[in-house]
């Protein structure tokens, strides 16, 4: 019972160092806690999920690994190991996670919100909904899930709705950088370039040295320039069609209209890195990005 407790506690100080974002310090504290009782698969389980956090990918799948070699019933393990494989893109490791997450724990709703993110990648924009909405059944006031189902929607096209659910998000949660994130997704999807930069500010706002945030931002500011978004005009009526609809519209164009298609291909790539120096000048200055 007092090694019990002692390991409560430990848990419970590596929690939150990780929610204080002191990883370095979370990390030694999993691996004392790992040689002082090596056969407790929650401990390795933690380890895995602070190697998660710090983008140590291939340390997240060992220990998870390790945790479910000793507890195959583990939920903390298969939750950081669907995340891990979600996270590098490896979609059907991850489904596979995601099921047997589920079998262990069917009443986590980060579950549902990975496989709608999946399907979302594959243009299942009612499936993905569908999953969404189970999500919230269980966590209905979880703001991520209402900024990823605003997202969703606005695939759809539902963009009232789509705007509803982000007024819902931001009245739960201001300060959640995913939380901008998918809702600047959102706003772009409603071509409400004003919205989109707003929470993309706010996202880099509250997470400086996000790799994913950065990026978006950067392409946020060159999507400010109302040229550039002239040149995005195709493209987003190219996300109202069908793959075979594009297929065929770009046959048809290039066939009866290819010295004009050829012009505004070179005038799209001309916009594209005219406006990319610009947004790097004015973020970087004339030194290059470090």
């Amino acid at each position: 019972m007092i090694e019990e407790e002692i390991s409560h506690r430990s848990y419970e100080r590596i929690e939150q160092l990780m929610h204080w974002k002191r990883f370095a310090d979370a990390t030694n504290e999993a691996m004392a806690l790992i040689r002082d009782t090596p056969e407790d698969p929650y401990a390795y389980a933690l380890l895995a999920h602070v190697c998660l956090h710090m983008d140590s990918l291939d340390k997240a799948l060992h220990w998870s690994e390790e945790s479910l070699r000793r507890d195959p019933e583990n939920e903390l393990a298969w939750f950081v190991r669907a995340n891990t494989y979600y996270t590098i893109e490896d979609w059907k490791a991850a489904m596979e996670a995601i099921k047997e997450g589920q079998r262990v724990d069917p009443y986590e709703p980060h579950y549902f919100f990975l496989h709608a993110n999946i399907l979302n990648k594959t243009r299942r924009y009612d499936e993905a909904r569908g999953l969404l909405l189970k999500g919230l059944e269980i966590s209905p006031e979880n703001p991520l899930y209402l900024a990823n189902l605003s997202y969703n929607e606005a695939l759809l096209r539902n963009f009232s709705e789509s705007k509803m659910l982000a007024n819902k998000a931001l009245r739960l949660d201001v300060e959640s950088d995913m939380v901008y994130l998918y809702l600047a997704w959102s706003a772009e999807r409603r071509n409400d370039y004003d919205d989109y930069l707003l929470m993309l500010k706010n996202a880099i706002r509250l997470d400086p040295d996000d790799k994913q945030i950065r990026q978006e931002f950067l392409e946020g500011l060159q999507k400010n320039y109302k040229f550039y978004r002239i040149m995005l005009m195709p493209s987003n009526l190219m996300k109202k069609m069908k793959p075979w609809q594009i297929f065929i519209s770009w046959i048809v164009l290039w066939i009866l209209f290819k010295p004009l298609m050829i012009l505004f291909i070179v005038l799209y790539y001309t916009t594209h890195w005219v406006t990319k120096l610009l947004v790097h000048v004015k973020v970087f200055g004339w030194t290059r990005r470090r």
